[in-house]
């Protein structure tokens, strides 16, 4: 349907880290506002000062720019709006909308208790709504909330919920201290930032109705609310960190490449037929909210992993080399020869799920000295093999134009001269280079290597088949 232009937001609070649920809320946000060519505004809710951080705030923004979810406006912070919350308070107490409230904390205590022990609700009685007070050491300000009747709306996503009025109080919209409460500095950011269309999770649908009142109390247009189904693991339990839902730079951390988070993140909840995996610009194209469901999304680690496997396939070599470097440089491998590095990933790109698998696997290419493992080099350096290692050195010596194509040709001549399979010498040959029995083809591992590094390393092993042969005469 035509609309105005759209602008969403996502307002995280500095509490801690992105997770999942939390990033699935920005995409979501961030999609819709580009599909529909509006805007983004990204928001530091950082009212609550005894939870907020510096670290979790940086943190969620790394999260972000590491998505790739810019934004077109922020990010804007809550603690620096105090004076757009005083104007809209101030605005619901000329009104009458609002009033002081000077009931005391210990007096409220004793008051719901009495409704407990009634069976009644909880709820803020209105003893001062209607007596005319003003301001006061220790008083707070509440909105004058409707009593009867209901407040509902139509979600996009779940239809039309309705709230009992009566089950509502007086909400407070600034504290004794005087900061505002979440309710008020939501709303008033939210129509100050003109948001149209507020997409967050489904544990916020019985904040809606409070929220509702607030706007209704200011005279101000309601957004379109829009609430996504929470997230389960693959046990249909709530997301948990068993699930292996931990945050957004985890991820990154485990070698996760953005595409395959955010793809994960899309189809958790929202589906377009029978396709699992999408480019972001396919995404953008095909985002609709009225194929987000009502029912929960299921995360599935093994899914998603099984999906950056994909991703790291299908991308192009120079872009995980830059990825990869990170990787290497934490296990000690800084400033490699780049064509050695290409090279190096284009061997391993097809076997690894993650960059930090891609790392570990390729730490043999850069390493000083190879060390072999007992029971291999038992297994497979024995006397019977040196004379074939030695002659593959001496042939591969010969070699001008060290490539694979070459080394593959100068093998085959060799295996027929000898009328031996190549599984007679890979695997001795694998372990000479790498110090391991699994690795990618042996011509690839050499070319990676290059003529002089492999040439430094089957002498190496030469000579310690040689020292072990005399150590056992």
């Amino acid at each position: 349907m035509s609309i105005e232009k759209v602008i969403t937001r996502f307002p995280p609070s500095p509490t801690g880290y992105l997770h999942i649920g939390g990033a699935r809320t920005a995409f979501f946000n961030w999609l819709f506002a580009r599909q529909n060519k509006g805007k983004f505004i990204l928001r530091i809710e950082d009212t609550d000062k005894s939870r907020s951080s510096e670290d979790a705030t940086r943190a969620i923004l790394e999260s972000m720019e590491w998505l790739g979810l810019d934004w077109d406006e922020g990010p804007f912070f809550q603690s620096q709006r105090y004076g757009i919350y005083e104007d809209f308070i101030d605005r619901l107490l000329s009104s009458k909308m609002a009033y002081h409230c000077h009931c005391k904390p210990e007096e409220l205590e004793k008051r719901r208790g009495e409704a407990k022990s009634k069976g009644l609700k909880p709820r803020y009685d209105g003893k001062c709504r209607d007596l005319g007070l003003g301001p006061a050491p220790g008083s707070v300000v509440r909105l004058k909330a409707p009593r009867t009747g209901k407040t509902g709306f139509n979600d996009l996503v779940k239809g039309y919920i309705s709230f009992d009025n009566k089950q509502l109080d007086d909400l407070i919209l600034r504290r004794s201290d005087g900061s505002p409460t979440y309710h008020l500095a939501v709303v008033a950011d939210d129509i100050a930032m003109k948001i149209t269309h507020v997409i967050r999770g489904d544990d916020h649908v019985n904040n809606t109705p409070r929220q509702i009142h607030i706007y209704q109390a200011l005279g101000e247009p309601l957004p379109q609310y829009i609430h996504v189904p929470m997230i389960l693991g693959p046990d249909r339990t709530r997301l948990s960190k068993r699930h292996g839902a931990t945050s957004v730079l985890a991820y990154k951390d485990m070698g996760y490449l953005p595409q395959a988070l955010l793809n994960s993140l899309a189809r958790l909840g929202w589906s377009h037929g029978d396709q699992e995996k999408f480019t972001i610009e396919e995404l953008i194209e095909k985002f609709s909210l009225k194929n987000i469901g009502k029912s929960a999304g299921i995360f599935n680690p093994d899914k998603m992993l099984d999906l950056n496997a994909q991703y790291i396939k299908e991308s192009e070599t120079d872009y995980l080399v830059v990825e990869l470097i990170p990787f290497l440089d934490t296990l000690g491998h800084s400033n490699l020869d780049r064509e050695k590095l290409f090279r190096a990933v284009e061997s391993l790109k097809m076997r690894s799920r993650t960059l930090k698998e891609m790392a570990d696997a390729s730490i043999f290419y850069f390493a000083k000295e190879i060390y072999y493992d007992e029971k291999d080099e038992n297994k497979l350096f024995n006397i019977d093999i040196l004379g074939l290692m030695e002659e593959i050195r001496e042939r591969l010596e010969k070699i001008e134009d060290f490539n694979q194509k070459v080394l593959e040709d100068i093998f085959r001549d060799f295996l027929d001269e000898k009328d031996i399979k190549l599984g007679r010498i890979a695997q001795p040959l694998r372990l000479a280079l790498t110090g391991k029995t699994v690795s990618p083809g042996i011509f690839e591992v050499m070319n990676v290597l290059g003529k002089e590094e492999t040439i430094l390393r089957l002498k190496n092993a030469i000579s310690y088949i040689e020292k072990k042969a005399k150590k056992g005469e």
